[in-house]
Order: structure tokens, then sequence, then C-alpha cells
């Protein structure tokens, strides 16, 4: 009975969790994920990630590609990391996986191009799409409208919800999800904060410099416990204005 009592207390807890993203209004709505060490490291300098945060935190975040019609990461996670994007360690469908490469840098040597798990889209400037073949291994290259070389947020939505794809959730890294945040397209933000100081490495976010604390974002947040982890559920809707746009996403 003890052990049943412990059970329903975690399924409330997941279920309070993810109900923001899971309800019908949130239709549309674009959630980013990122595990950071307490001094906000995402990474080491050489781009060791894997992983910082423990597994509850890798089964979350598989939980969110599968609550999510596509999955977005920028070529510099695929360049580091080569991961699959899949839902393999919960139950649920694969998302769409979509590669931000506004230069067209990555071959198809990596899985995500090549491995045919999921639908998969390289999303690229609109010259660089016009450029090459409109296919990069099995992934179908797609153009979109950028300024000063980096992808404008709002097009690349705008790209994937007329292909269906209306809940977005941004896995990474830091620059792709500062780039969301930056350009206002972010609605929620799930931090988890690992027990440990890396001293050195890759920023969780970059954001404009800012010289008065009255000029930070400052979220309505909740806290919740993985393992030994901490996530914090930042909802970003309502955060004061970012200066400087637009954002960069690689």
């Amino acid at each position: 009975y003890g052990h049943q009592m412990q059970v329903d207390a975690a399924s409330r807890e997941l279920i309070e969790l993810l109900m923001p993203i899971c309800i019908p209004g949130a239709q549309g709505r674009v959630v980013a994920h990122l595990g950071q060490s307490l001094d906000g490291r995402i990474a080491t300098r050489t781009g060791a990630s894997q992983f910082i945060t423990g597994h509850a935190d890798v089964v979350h975040t598989h939980r969110l590609r599968a609550l999510c019609d596509a999955v977005v990461v920028g070529s510099r996670t695929v360049s580091f990391d080569d991961p699959r994007l899949t839902t393999r360690l919960v139950s649920g469908d694969h998302p769409v996986r979509v590669v931000l490469d506004p230069r067209r840098r990555l071959s198809c040597d990596f899985g995500v191009f090549r491995d045919g798990l999921a639908p998969t889209l390289l999303i690229t400037s609109l010259e660089q799409a016009g450029k090459g073949p409109s296919k990069l291994g099995d992934a179908e290259v797609v153009g979109v409208e950028t300024h000063e070389g980096r992808l404008v947020v709002s097009a690349l939505l705008s790209t994937l919800k007329a292909r269906g794809l209306r809940r977005v959730f941004v896995e990474g890294g830091g620059i792709t999800v500062s780039a969301f945040l930056r350009a206002h397209e972010l609605d929620r933000l799930h931090l988890t904060v690992a027990p440990v100081i890396l001293g050195s490495g890759v920023p969780a976010l970059e954001l404009p410099a800012i010289d008065r604390l009255t000029q930070a974002l400052r979220f309505s947040t909740r806290q919740f416990s993985l393992g030994a982890d901490v996530l914090y559920d930042c909802d970003t809707r309502n955060a004061p204005p970012c200066k400087d746009p637009p954002c960069k996403d690689q």
C-alpha cells in the first residue's frame, strides 16, 4: 500500500509538470529544455555533455519528444552528440527531427540523416537550399528566411506549422534555445540543474548584455525533483522583452 502511494504521488507530480504542454490550448506552443551544471554550463570546453544531468532527466527529454510534433536542434548539437532524437526510452511516436544548419555545413555522415527512424528536415537558408540537392541523406532540405546569416525563428515556426508541426520541442543546444528566447518565440523553458560544477565550458544561455538588474528576464517558475537534479519549469510568455533582435540560431 505504501508503495502504491509513492507511485500515485510520482504520477501526480509528472502530470503537474507536463500538463501545461499537454492541454489543448498548448497547441502551437514551443517548449525548450537544457540540462546544466550548478555553474550554468551545458558542456565542457571540448563539447563533452553526455551526461551532465542524470538518467531521470534523460527520460524527461524523451517524454518531451513524445509529446511534441517536432524536435529542433542546432548543427553544433548534431556535430558534437550525433543524437538520434527518438522516443526509445518512453512510449510514443518519434517526432519529426528538425536540424538547423543555415550555412549547410553538415554532412550526411550523422545518424539523424541516414538511420531512417523518423522523418527529418534540414533547415538552411533559402540561398543554400537553392544551391544543393533537395536531400541530405534521408533528410529533406528546406529553405527558410535568414537575416544577417541567421535563421529567422518566426519564419522557421511558420514553415513547421504549414507542415502540421504545431507543438515544437527545442532540445538544444544553448545557442539554439537562446535564439528562440531572444525572438520571444518560447513559451516554456525546462532548465534542469545537476549538482556538479564544471568550472568552465559552454554556457547554457547567451543573451544580450545588460547593465541593470531591472533588465534581467524574471520568470514565473515551478520546481520539480528529477533524481538528484532539480528541474525549473519556467513560464517564459510574460518575461520582460529582451533587446537586440534578431536571434542567432547557430
